[in-house]
């Protein structure tokens, strides 16, 4: 069994049993991962080698649990119950699932998700390999923002939802996030995947419109750079080719670039240049000509990245290089 850190995170394990003997797999995940440091139980369900793939991500008032599964079964036996956790498990797979809780038998489609009680016995069978994430919520964070309360429970939110979209989005973009080193901002993308779930779910209507004020804006705006980030060495990357990928209008994309005093082509700009500058300080890229960093990063004209570079950094990019050469040790 292996764990590494996540370098942002800390309280980031990656847990895999790739390098467990076969046969002990299923009883030691079952015993140290299931039962010990999730308190849930654990059950293969094909004849083929049990394998699990995880990372968990503990952030303030969140769990994030997600990774890459044989088919099983996992749920909250009575036994565990005594532990008083009362909990909230938000799920969802790239594959069909079969959730049972409080009387209730649903099937889950690929995508959609569900919401589940730790504090009631209950399961969850994945009968297919898949990605499965799954997202630990405090009961008194959520349930008063929903419209039905408890009776958002084990029912599946249809995966064209766009604020499960979002959310799944967002969990997709938060480890490449550096920004997440900093406990101020964990603690607010826990709140915008709050408000997010609680959306999807069926949020009232007072805090459907708080989070639509913060949640969705917020996870939109971070979609939009991560979209961007995807795609920033084309040099023709346009404001209409993001907003048309983000399903929104391009003037809604300037509108929450505003909201943080900058415009989408200064955004861009700025993620072009940094690029850039990192190429330039890499010892490892030292062969790498001025012209080739400069598309690279998106720039489709040397004079203007010369001249914008220069700008920002105060020196041109040979320059930077050389200072960034001299400084590496002997």
């Amino acid at each position: 069994m292996t764990a590494a850190p996540a370098p942002f995170d800390p309280s980031t394990l990656r847990i895999s049993t790739d390098e467990v003997p076969e046969a002990q797999r299923v009883a030691l995940w079952r015993e140290l991962y299931g039962r010990k440091m999730l308190r849930l139980e654990i059950e293969p369900l094909s004849e083929t080698p049990f394998h699990s793939d995880v990372t968990v991500r503990m952030l303030p008032g969140l769990g994030i649990v997600s990774g890459r599964h044989s088919p099983f079964r996992v749920g909250r036996t009575p036994e565990l119950l005594t532990d008083g956790d009362d909990s909230l498990i938000l799920q969802v797979a790239d594959c069909r699932g079969v959730a049972s809780q409080l009387g209730h038998e649903v099937t889950v489609e690929p995508n959609e998700a569900v919401l589940l009680s730790s504090a009631d016995a209950g399961t969850f069978a994945f009968p297919a390999a898949g990605r499965v994430t799954a997202l630990r919520l405090p009961r008194a964070a959520l349930v008063p923002l929903l419209r039905d309360g408890e009776d958002a429970f084990v029912r599946p939110v249809p995966n064209h939802a766009e604020a499960l979209r979002l959310l799944v989005r967002y969990l997709g973009i938060l480890p490449k996030d550096p920004a997440l080193a900093s406990h101020d901002v964990q603690r607010l993308a826990v709140s915008h995947l709050y408000e997010l779930a609680a959306v999807a779910l069926g949020a009232t209507r007072d805090a459907a419109e708080i989070c639509e004020a913060n949640g969705m804006r917020a996870a939109r705006l971070r979609a939009i750079k991560g979209d961007i980030a995807e795609y920033l060495s084309r040099a023709n990357l346009s404001l209409e080719e993001i907003a048309r990928r983000q399903r929104v209008t391009p003037r809604y994309v300037q509108i929450l670039f505003e909201s943080e005093g900058t415009t989408f082509s200064q955004f861009v700009l700025g993620e072009r240049l940094v690029r850039a500058y990192r190429m330039l300080t890499n010892p490892r890229l030292a062969d790498r000509s001025i012209i080739s960093v400069a598309f690279d990063a998106g720039f489709g004209d040397l004079s203007y990245f010369n001249r914008t570079f220069r700008r920002r950094y105060g020196a041109p990019p040979s320059e930077v290089r050389i200072a960034a050469l001299r400084a590496v040790p002997a």
